[in-house]
């Protein structure tokens, strides 16, 4: 199973083009805001501050990237779906994710968060769809899985299978309290990877 020994904030950016290192295979996580992206990174690694939280939705709004044991970058897209920013914010945030879509050759597999709470949004079924079509990898990752019994979580899945067209065995639960599904995701990163 994947170690991560060492891993580093490189860059932020509005415009996907070139950084530090650029080249190495790269994981992209998705998803709308305050769903857990910089959570889960914070746990993946094992370091608290890596990725920086806020309670406040919509705290990225940029490309922030992170290189991992030298080896591959995680890619933290801005989230979306945040309803208190304007429209002209809503397209550059849509430009910027299209910009790196097309551009990221080093691009291996998108991890698709989602709250395992909550319905699948519109914005959700947006991402899975442009994935879809664009034959980009993906996995959806069913966040804050800690807030649900595991008795009950294949009843909470159902309605994410059913919008985002994935089967339960397909999705990952994961939490950034517990560290369920910590072991599941970095097999599955090992194996994008090598």
């Amino acid at each position: 199973m994947l170690e991560i020994k060492t891993a580093e904030f490189v860059t932020s950016m509005a415009d996907y083009g070139a950084f530090p290192g650029k080249g190495l295979p790269q994981i992209a996580v998705a998803g709308k805001s305050n769903v857990g992206k910089s959570t889960l990174i914070n746990r993946l690694c094992r370091r608290n501050k890596l990725a920086r939280t806020s309670a406040t939705p919509g705290k990225t709004r940029l490309l922030n990237i992170f290189r991992i044991n030298d080896t591959f970058h995680l890619v933290d897209l801005p989230g979306y779906g945040f309803a208190k920013v304007d429209k002209q914010e809503k397209l550059r945030w849509g430009k910027m994710m299209q910009d790196y879509f097309e551009k990221a050759d080093e691009l291996r597999h998108v991890l698709c968060l989602v709250d395992i709470r909550h319905e699948p949004t519109e914005d959700d079924k947006t991402m899975n769809r442009f994935l879809r079509d664009m034959e980009i990898p993906f996995t959806v990752i069913a966040t804050k899985a800690d807030k649900i019994s595991r008795g009950a979580r294949s009843k909470y899945l159902a309605p994410i299978c059913r919008a985002l067209m994935v089967q339960p065995w397909e999705i990952l639960c994961f939490s950034g309290e517990d560290g369920t599904g910590r072991d599941e995701l970095l097999r599955l990163i090992d194996s994008v990877i090598s």
